[in-house]
């Protein structure tokens, strides 16, 4: 029963390396995306994080201004 499941019919020597590849080059594709998809998480914090300490900078600064427009 198992051994016709592994022959496929005279076709396993066919199926089975076809189907090991497809099944590594979907985890390859898989781990390079994934790299790939931290890396652009990295770029994108940094910027986000440079535009973050500047719009407190700008807010500050704003607030500075009302305060001595108030007196």
């Amino acid at each position: 029963m198992i051994m016709d499941l592994v022959y496929l019919g005279g076709y396993g020597q066919f199926v089975w390396p076809a189907f090991i590849f497809t099944f590594l080059s979907c985890f390859f594709l898989y781990l390079k995306t994934k790299w790939e998809l931290q890396k652009q998480e990295k770029i994108y914090m940094n910027e986000f994080k440079k535009l973050h300490t500047l719009e407190i900078k700008t807010v500050e600064a704003k607030k500075e201004k009302e305060v001595l427009s108030g007196i």
